[in-house]
């Protein structure tokens, strides 16, 4: 059972008091443990009635308080609508003291508050990114929501300028310059929830067009055994991990979970006994044990220079953020030949093709013979809503129904809520080798795949769609992405 938002969260979180339940003749409320006894009474005089306590450890009353606050009635649309186009940019342009917590807004100004609301909205919907495009008339604020874009709001035109100069003060960025892409980076708090933003600016013809990429420090971060794996799947990628050299790929386009699965992969090796080292364009989650490199083109510390600086630190395990270009390529590739495990992803719609991929590169057929291990491509497909999906009916020789969308408040009135990963691993056998040192085509690789055990995309997809955890639409839509 959840508390009530009666009192004000700053007064809440600070005081160490919440009321669970008010009644008319008395109200029932949680303080926190080792709160004096000052807070209490300030509480009886603002609820006006006798209170009935329970004292909760510290860690319990912030999962309440989380539950209570974090989940407002008031969306970001009706937060937007209340602010008129009269915004004082000159207060802007000063210096705002950074907020705490989203929900400690209440008194700030209003263009402040509803960047808050935004962000709060995304925030609580488990949004992955936030979108605040220029256009002639409006702007609209879009969230991407299981790996889709859907419009909250669409603040008016006047307003723009004043969000872009907010959210660069929050990230501290240079607010004149308006004429040049800009990043940063900024740390939220919901309701006690740490959150990290990286922050985009690029400009357009009507303005300044913003993305924020959303990364809950708070959210468990998954093991193998979480991501949706086929069980003879994962037992594969599993013994591939504990490969002594070569390298292990994980291919699949922008937004297809590839460093989750490699932060999984991460998280199973022995980091006590290990030299694990990794390069990243960014650094999404910090990892114990494990060395993490932030790339940092500004001073020229890229793929390939963090590399070769990185071969002469003794490294077990190195982890590429990204395969971009044939140095970083060839480096990986010397890396794995004196006797380090590679692990890196590429933009390649399946395995096979990643092999295409990096001979176009300009790697040779004979090093990646003998270095490739295994490609594991995916994709993350969003599952149907448990609370509303609905059974389609059968068609002749099924015997057990296929599971369509419907909507319903509890997933935004879209069908599906959360995503699940499918999965394509490509063990690198004898025969495959050969055909890769020979240069074969691509379909060739394919057929051999197939004929060693290899599950293509499509095919481990319908297995969550004869599950009825996701649609046959779900799985088509994002195969012909």
């Amino acid at each position: 059972m959840s508390g009530q938002a009666v009192l004000p969260y700053g007064f809440a979180r600070s005081q160490g008091v919440l009321v669970r339940a008010l009644h008319e003749d008395h109200a029932e409320v949680v303080v926190r443990e080792g709160v004096g006894m000052g807070a209490v009474a300030e509480t009886r005089r603002t609820l006006g009635r006798p209170l009935r306590l329970s004292t909760y450890s510290r860690p319990q009353f912030d999962a309440l308080l989380a539950e209570t606050y974090g989940g407002g009635e008031r969306n970001a649309a009706e937060v937007v609508a209340d602010v008129g186009q009269e915004v004082d940019l000159e207060q802007l342009m000063t210096e705002l003291p950074a907020v705490e917590d989203l929900l400690d807004s209440q008194d700030d100004a209003p263009i402040i508050r509803m960047i808050n609301a935004l962000l709060t909205q995304a925030l609580r919907d488990r949004a992955s990114d936030v979108h605040i495009e220029p256009y002639e008339q409006a702007s609209v604020v879009r969230l991407r929501r299981d790996g889709v874009l859907v419009d909250i709001a669409h603040p008016h035109r006047g307003l723009h300028a004043a969000m872009a100069s907010r959210i660069k003060v929050m990230a501290s960025l240079d607010i004149a310059e308006k004429r040049l892409p800009q990043d940063g980076r900024m740390s939220l708090r919901l309701a006690g929830r740490q959150v990290d933003v990286r922050v985009s600016t690029l400009p357009t013809t009507h303005g300044e067009r913003i993305v924020l990429r959303l990364l809950d420090k708070s959210a468990g971060q998954l093991g193998l055994d979480a991501l949706g794996m086929e069980a003879e799947t994962g037992r594969d990628f599993a013994a591939l991990l504990t490969q002594p050299h070569g390298i292990l790929l994980v291919t699949g386009p922008t937004g297809s979970g590839k460093s989750t699965t490699l932060y999984a992969a991460l998280r199973t090796l022995d980091a006590e006994t290990l030299n694990v080292i990794t390069v990243e364009d960014p650094v999404e989650f910090d990892l114990p044990g494990v060395a993490q490199i932030q790339v940092n083109p500004r001073i020229e510390l890229d793929f390939a220079r963090a590399l070769r600086a990185i071969l002469r630190q003794d490294p077990d395990v190195i982890m590429i953020g990204e395969i971009r270009d044939l140095e970083t390529a060839r480096i990986a590739v010397q890396a794995s030949l004196t006797g380090h495990l590679v692990m890196a992803t590429l933009h390649t719609n399946d395995a096979p093709s990643a092999v295409t991929r990096l001979i176009d590169m300009g790697v040779e057929p004979f090093l990646l013979a003998s270095t490739l291990r295994g490609i594991l491509a995916q994709r993350l497909v969003r599952k149907l809503c448990a609370s509303c999906r609905e059974p389609e009916p059968l068609a002749d020789g099924e015997d057990a129904p296929r599971w369509r969308a419907q909507g319903c408040p509890a997933c935004g009135h879209t069908g599906y809520r959360g995503r699940i990963g499918i999965y394509e691993l490509m063990r690198i056998t004898p025969d495959l080798a050969h055909l890769i040192h020979d240069g074969r085509q691509e379909s060739e690789l394919r057929r051999a795949a197939r004929a060693a055990g290899a599950r293509a995309l499509a095919d481990d997809g319908m297995r969550h769609v004869l599950a009825g955890t996701t649609s046959l639409d779900e799985l088509q839509r994002v195969m012909h992405d």
